[in-house]
């Protein structure tokens, strides 16, 4: 007898598009304001209902990954449970596709997808208190996460605009291979001479087309990328392998990095760039993306 098919739960990768750091707080973080968007690709997640809480993980990152208890799908699960006594839990597999510590939110999409999960199965609606909560409790990038689609992320990330409906872009994220830690990337963050403007959601909510998008893009940065490119130079490596690419508009590195992306004006630029990029870097984990809003897109 065959075992019954399990719900497949999409994790898609959050790339930060821009990451400005208003200011370091007396606690220890750091306030920040970013313009996320979610790519058509990332982890799978899935839900066996059973009594108690487990989590295997399989795929290319999934030693990288691990199933202990510092595994945020399992972090999530516990902290969604201490809210809501008589949870139905159950057994998830993860199947681990994103690098882990990439600068690319796998972990924190897993523990929202993990949320999702338990949600259908215990009846709870997406906007239930609780799952935020639960999100919060996690982890700063897991609120976001729960629902992917594009937004502002002021705060320590704990600050959202409502979902934004910005032009998709065509992309290829690129990793080389190396975990940086964003604790030691804030560390050595420095304010910059030359600090980009704060971004205003209006100005958001009404851009005209991609072109205007991409022009409002190049007037930003990604305050963490010197420093992270200081614990891992290959990262500035990575930059102008992407900037050296036929119709390469603007590269960037994603929250604390490794990962960076390149943007191009279409989904065949951006699979010609890739093609190129693993021909040359066969080390490196290369993909080529849309990014937008997850909730619209067909997630591979």
């Amino acid at each position: 007898m065959s075992l019954p098919v399990q719900p497949v739960e999409k994790a898609p990768a959050k790339v930060n598009l821009t990451l400005r750091v208003v200011a370091r707080r007396g606690d220890g973080y750091h306030e920040i304001e970013s313009l996320v968007a979610f790519a058509d690709f990332g982890d799978r997640l899935s839900l066996a209902p059973g009594n108690t809480i487990a989590l295997t993980v399989r795929g290319a990152n999934a030693a990288q990954a691990g199933s202990g208890p510092e595994n945020l799908v399992l972090k999530a699960a516990h902290a969604l449970a201490a809210r809501c006594p008589g949870l139905r839990l159950g057994a998830f597999r993860l199947d681990k596709r994103l690098p882990v510590a990439a600068g690319l939110g796998g972990g924190s999409a897993d523990a929202a997808a993990a949320l999702r999960l338990l949600g259908r199965a215990n009846g709870l609606v997406g906007n239930d208190p609780r799952l935020y909560d639960a999100a919060h409790a996690t982890g700063a990038d897991v609120p976001v996460c729960l629902d992917p689609r594009p937004r502002l992320m002021r705060g320590i990330g704990d600050v959202l605009s409502t979902p934004l409906s910005l032009p998709p872009l065509s992309a290829v994220l690129v990793n080389p291979g190396v975990a940086v830690a964003t604790k030691a990337v804030f560390a050595g963050w420095r304010p910059a001479d030359t600090p980009s403007a704060p971004l205003d959601v209006a100005v958001l909510t009404h851009l005209a087309s991609r072109d205007e998008f991409m022009r409002l893009l190049a007037t930003q940065a990604n305050d963490l990328q010197d420093a992270a490119i200081a614990l891992a130079p290959v990262i500035a490596g990575v930059l102008a392998a992407l900037r050296a690419l036929t119709g390469c508009r603007l590269a960037r590195m994603s929250g604390s990095g490794a990962t960076c992306f390149g943007l191009f004006p279409s989904a065949a630029a951006a699979r010609r760039a890739a093609k190129l990029l693993r021909a040359k870097y066969a080390e490196w984990w290369i993909k080529a993306v849309i990014l937008g809003g997850a909730g619209r897109q067909r997630l591979v």
